[in-house]
């Protein structure tokens, strides 16, 4: 199929005002201005100046993870049974026929990170889903994405009155490390048991060997952090580590914005539409995506669904321009910056050849509250 007389916003350059894409096989095969459009036999949908942006990103969320109107039963998020569970998949809790994906899908959000919550000093590994499906093994587009670390009060709180560790934030932090150098030697005495056929290889260890690809750097830890010490010590174990190191919320990010710069690591913020109900955001700012941005610091927005449903990610990146981030790097967050991020840029986040063929087409502009899709293509068919 091919869309005629579209307004194109790649993400990676320049809007083309009159432009057509052809979807072919699921991937965008070719896109252009008209005056270079080929003649050909393909089926034409005539656009007539719609907006045409690459399908949307939640790129930190729990959609799938706590259903929507249940209580226990649909509680699938914290195993807090364990303060450190890396063997865990996000895959095996999702139920996709929650009523939210319908309505992320209608939003123009297309893929969606998502897995366990912060309940866990390491929670489990994250997975990057398409929204359009009734299985979660059609539609993943990375799993594991990222390994979910946790810093701050969430751990204490699950874990002070169960009287077991962590109930400090250095507890917590010594939960990872330890949990990370088991990982080390193991992998240390699996080499070993390679090269030596005198050595025994280490019993199976799943904590273990789940950790292993983070250790490598072939998967990303994201680490949930609101106060800026907990960014700091998130950079620090990053440092120990040798870690692909993502942060997550980054509440007081707009604090230490210069110095967060200066590391170059992501911030994945949001989410931006809420209260303070907690001590560790007592500083939360509508202001802090774009001062990160501002700064330099690698930006994405989340909703960190269920806390704001995931179809209000467009007003939570609103909010960010009115207060003062610009729209373009605001659009970014939401697209390829989010996945850049996460690690799926060669799939998803822009109108490239190639891509997915994933589109959000609007009337008008997405960053206002009275706007919703026209049409959405997940995977180069029509889903919306």
């Amino acid at each position: 199929m091919r869309l005629i007389h579209g307004i194109l916003h790649p993400m990676t350059g320049p809007m083309v005002e009159d432009g057509y894409l052809t979807l072919k096989e699921g991937i965008i095969q070719d896109l252009g201005p008209m005056d270079r459009m080929p003649v050909d036999e393909e089926p034409l949908l005539d656009l007539q100046g719609l907006h045409v942006y690459p399908g949307l990103i939640d790129a930190h969320c729990h959609l799938g993870m706590w259903e929507e109107g249940l209580d226990f039963e649909g509680d699938d998020g914290n195993e807090d049974t364990d303060p450190a569970t890396p063997q865990l998949r996000a895959i095996d809790g999702v139920n996709p026929m929650d009523a939210a994906f319908v309505e992320t899908l209608r939003a123009g959000i297309t893929t969606v990170v998502t897995g366990p919550g912060s309940a866990n000093p390491i929670g489990g590994q994250l997975c990057a889903l398409k929204t359009w499906g009734v299985c979660v093994d059609d539609m993943i587009l990375k799993a594991p994405v990222g390994m979910k670390f946790a810093l701050g009060e969430n751990p204490k709180n699950t874990y002070h009155d169960k009287s077991q560790a962590p109930t400090t934030r250095m507890a917590t932090a010594a939960i990872i490390r330890e949990q990370l150098k088991k990982a080390q030697r193991y992998q240390e005495d699996q080499q070993r048991a390679r090269e030596d056929e005198d050595c025994d290889a280490p019993e199976y260890d799943p904590k273990c060997e789940a950790l292993i690809p983070v250790l490598q750097g072939k998967l990303k830890a994201h680490f949930h952090a609101h106060r800026a010490d907990d960014m700091f010590t998130a950079l620090r174990l990053a440092r120990e580590f040798h870690l692909d190191l993502v942060l997550v919320h980054g509440t007081e990010g707009h604090l230490v914005s210069q110095r967060l710069a200066q590391t170059g690591v992501p911030v994945i913020t949001g989410p931006l539409i809420s209260t303070r109900p907690k001590p560790e955001l007592r500083n939360a700012s509508y202001t802090n995506p774009g001062v990160l941005a501002r700064a330099g610091v690698p930006t994405a927005i989340c909703t960190d669904h269920p806390e704001i449903p995931c179809n209000f990610l467009t007003v939570c990146a609103a909010v960010a321009v009115r207060e003062g981030m610009p729209w373009g790097q605001a659009m970014q967050a939401i697209t390829i910056q989010a996945a850049a991020i996460c690690g799926i840029q060669d799939r998803v986040g822009s109108l490239e050849v190639g891509k997915d063929g994933d589109l959000a087409i609007f009337r008008g502009d997405p960053l206002t509250a009275s706007e919703k899709p026209v049409m959405v293509f997940v995977n180069g068919q029509q889903a919306v």
